[in-house]
């Protein structure tokens, strides 16, 4: 692999766009490549099985068409499941996961109170529980499974209709109990769903100003960038091809509609592909 090969970014929907937006972000000199498995979504519905077949087909392909320098897997669901068996197959690439940033909120929390927002599939994960029970004691998190929030961005995504969004942040932002920088009050808010991000100016006013949102994909950022950095496999100039190609093994509908949405620059305006894998 060479330091002007792009960056494989894999999810199984949309969700991920989040990532790929902080991507773009803290490494603007790298080209990426974005596959969307959105044709055997939803990933949280399946067994381990089925999710570590999926992301080592996608894997598989992209080192194979694109020669990618590094594999960013920007969804919690295939991160627990499929995260350790892909770095032991492919032990010579950098394979970066994602999980929700309690460490992080740990970190910037005042009163000691943390609220985590996420699916309910994460929450039950093993990866979860463990991650939770090691940090838990100074630090009290509370928990929230944001039933139907991910759907809904999704759909918003197509449909430009924000009220059923909205109506969701209220009632599980709510659902989480007093939020400010008082004693007992939660300050900080870990957006567990690489969705949640994507609407969080939306989360933070509903939450209160005062209150820390943790997004998980600039940590993932700032670890690819590092990671790339001890390798010496940064890019040493900028890409002189598209900064952004899609991949979806679904209609694509739903990715291209996010990518406008959400994106901003020459990014936005990356050409969708099929991908069959």
């Amino acid at each position: 692999m060479t330091s002007s090969a792009p960056i494989g970014v894999f999810d199984s929907g949309i969700g991920g766009v989040s990532v790929l937006r902080a991507l773009l972000a803290a490494l603007p000199g790298e080209r990426f490549v974005y596959a969307g498995d959105s044709a055997h979504a939803p990933y949280g519905e399946q067994g381990d099985a089925h999710v570590i077949a999926r992301s080592e087909a996608v894997l598989a392909s992209l080192r194979r068409r694109y020669g990618i320098k590094a594999f960013v897997i920007a969804c919690n669901t295939a991160t627990a499941a499929a995260g350790r068996t892909l770095r032991e197959r492919h032990p010579d690439l950098p394979i970066i996961g994602i999980e929700p940033a309690l460490k992080p909120a740990t970190l910037v929390t005042r009163t000691k109170r943390v609220g985590v927002m996420a699916t309910r599939v994460t929450l039950a994960s093993q990866k979860f529980r463990d991650l939770h029970e090691r940090l838990s004691g100074p630090v009290e998190f509370i928990l929230r499974a944001c039933d139907g929030l991910a759907s809904a961005i999704e759909r918003e995504a197509l449909t430009e209709q924000q009220a059923q969004t909205d109506a969701l942040i209220n009632q599980h932002v709510g659902a989480l109990g007093p939020l400010g920088d008082a004693p007992g009050q939660i300050d900080t808010l870990v957006l567990g769903c690489t969705h949640y991000p994507l609407v969080a100016a939306r989360i933070q006013r509903q939450a209160s100003l005062k209150v820390n949102l943790i997004d998980p994909g600039e940590a993932v950022a700032r670890h690819t960038r590092d990671i790339l950095t001890a390798k010496g496999l940064l890019a040493a100039a900028p890409p002189s091809e598209p900064v952004l190609e899609l991949l979806d093994s679904g209609d694509g509908q739903s990715l291209g509609a996010a990518v406008a949405k959400w994106l901003e620059g020459p990014a936005r305006s990356a050409v969708l592909q099929p991908f069959s894998v």
